[in-house]
């Protein structure tokens, strides 16, 4: 059995460097990132960690950081239902192209059993639509799951 791949291409009417920037930029993916905010000093070997209201909610270490061309990380669930069982690999390719970027995020070197890659397969493309929203008109998109997490919560 083959180990499954994700790829995703979306086209961001804004710059390399502004894409990179809210790919690494704490403030910027918890706003885009439906409150997963990353922290990372962004040096290749070094920890990434994202958290949403103060809980672990991905981990992973720095693979390649090429601004504003390249980022590359291991991607290590840490909530429910995956609790750090499995890790794989994410890889963000930024290209400008004439007034856009076009980004491409590979997600791979998943077991061939993966239970994570049916989940960043819904995941990716609502994170990347609400990062391009972002960075066009200074509006994130609404997870719908989010707001029923919150709305649990507060009861």
């Amino acid at each position: 059995m083959s180990k499954p791949v994700f790829v995703y291409v979306t086209y961001i009417a804004s710059t390399p460097e502004k894409v990179f920037k809210a790919l690494t930029d704490t403030d910027a993916t918890a706003k885009y990132w439906f409150g997963h905010a990353v922290t990372c000093d962004w040096k290749v070997g070094s920890p990434v960690k994202f958290h949403r209201e103060g809980k672990l909610t991905l981990s992973g270490q720095v693979l390649e950081n090429d601004p504003p061309r390249r980022l590359s990380y291991t991607f290590t669930p840490q909530d429910e239902p995956h609790n750090g069982t499995e890790t794989s690999r994410v890889v963000m390719d930024l290209e400008q192209q004439r007034d856009q970027v076009k980004l491409t995020v590979t997600h791979d070197d998943f077991a061939p059993d993966s239970k994570v890659f049916a989940s960043i397969s819904n995941g990716w493309p609502l994170v990347l639509s609400s990062l391009k929203s972002y960075l066009e008109t200074n509006r994130v998109l609404r997870a719908p799951w989010y707001d029923k997490e919150k709305e649990a919560s507060a009861s």
